[in-house]
């Protein structure tokens, strides 16, 4: 079982790459969604790493994912261009997974 990252930016790549986690680097939103079909069919990746900007680009995929597939678990990553806040991010999370607005 492995991590996985899709990045926006090949800094975070690079980063990652660092510590041994392999991925790609992707901008447009056909390329996030290819990328991370590619990657939930994966059965050796138990984590796949998504920066914030690209779960924006492709949101009601990567939410329909979480929601509906047990594995592998996908992580939502701040990188260096984030300015959002992640109270905002769970709460978004938890309102699309049971309708309840925080």
């Amino acid at each position: 079982m492995r991590f996985y990252l899709i990045s926006d930016n090949i800094d975070t790549q690079v980063g990652m790459r660092l510590a041994g986690i392999d991925g790609v680097v992707v901008h447009k939103p056909d390329e996030v969604q290819k990328a991370l079909s590619e990657a939930m069919n994966d059965r050796e990746n138990a984590v796949i790493l998504i920066t914030e900007k690209l779960v924006k680009l492709c949101s009601e995929t990567v939410y329909d994912y979480k929601l509906n597939r047990k594995q592998p678990l996908i992580v939502e990553i701040p990188d260096r261009h984030t300015t959002s806040n992640i109270t905002e991010t769970i709460s978004k999370y938890i309102e699309s997974a049971i309708g309840l607005k925080l």
